[in-house]
This record gives structure tokens, C-alpha cells and sequence, in this order.
């Protein structure tokens, strides 16, 4: 089985980048069609969202159209599906929402973008009366990254930093 990475998820979100690996397995990665349905949600629901807002308020010059503008910064996934060898080799937990696709791990350019990332997510769960299930932002070293996860239910709203150890 193929997986067609072009597939589209959202108006900017492609299959491809919610299931990339840097481990080979041979399941090759290839999510069910539930779980395309769980990503399609994510990106639907908040990353859409997320993209529009946090370049809306930090990157679009005054008066300039964020359809049109070259100044639009995309948000970038480092992790999102995962299979259960994925997982493994990954380092996730068994019980991990990157198993169902509900999670996404977002890079961020350091710790300030990570927090407006965060607060932006908050903002959209509070205005759409939305949960989810976790926010969790991560650094290890210098490099930082936002996990967020929703479940199709049973969310939980945690929050927690954490700093990896070296």
C-alpha cells in the first residue's frame, strides 16, 4: 500500500506531513482511515486556526492580506501519526495520541513563539468551547517544541512544560 502524501487535510495541511518519520519500519507509517479522520480534525479545528491567528498578530504588515501576503509563515509539524513500530523506535509512550493521530508536535523558533503558539490554542478552545486533551511544551536543549493533542473525546486539558534533560 501507497500512501498519497498530497493528500490534503485542510486547506494547508497535507497528509504527508502529518505522517513523515525519520524511522523506517515496515508498516511504513501508513495511518487507517480513522486516523486520517482524527488528523483531518486537528488540522480543521486548530491548526488552521493557529496559522491564521499567529500570523495575523505577528506577521502581516498593517493593512496587508493574509491570502495574498508573502510575509505568511507556515506552521511546521515534526511529528504527527505515528504507527506503533514508529512509536516505539520514536520513544513514545504506549499509550501515546500520536498512535490515533490526535497529536501533532509543532516546531517552534524558541521559547517565545512556543508560548504565543500556546496562548493562541488556548484562546481557540475557549472561544470555540472546544477541549483538548494535551499542551504540552517541550524543550530539550535549545530546540522547543509545542505537543497538542484532541481526542474525539474524553479530553482531558493538560498542561505541562517540560525540559529535557541532556
Amino acid at each position: 500500500m501507497e500512501l498519497n502524501k498530497q493528500a490534503k487535510l485542510s486547506e494547508h495541511f497535507v497528509l504527508g506531513e502529518l505522517t513523515k518519520t525519520k524511522h523506517q519500519t515496515a508498516d511504513g507509517n501508513i495511518p487507517s482511515h480513522v486516523v486520517i479522520e482524527n488528523l483531518k480534525r486537528i488540522c480543521e479545528n486548530w491548526l488552521e486556526d493557529l496559522r491564521y491567528s499567529y500570523n495575523t498578530l505577528y506577521c502581516l504588515q498593517s493593512g496587508e492580506d493574509y491570502e495574498t501576503s508573502k510575509n505568511v509563515e507556515p506552521i511546521i509539524i515534526n511529528s504527527g501519526y505515528r504507527s506503533p513500530a514508529v512509536n516505539l523506535l520514536a520513544g513514545g509512550s504506549k499509550t501515546s495520541n500520536h498512535l490515533s493521530g490526535c497529536a501533532v508536535d509543532i516546531r517552534c523558533a524558541g521559547k517565545e513563539q512556543m508560548i504565543r503558539y500556546a496562548s493562541i490554542l488556548l484562546d481557540i478552545a475557549d472561544g470555540t468551547k472546544q477541549d483538548y486533551d494535551e499542551l504540552l511544551l517541550e524543550q530539550h536543549g535549545t530546540v522547543c517544541w509545542l505537543h497538542f493533542a484532541v481526542r474525539p473525546k474524553d479530553n482531558r486539558r493538560k498542561i505541562e512544560i517540560i525540559k529535557i534533560k541532556h
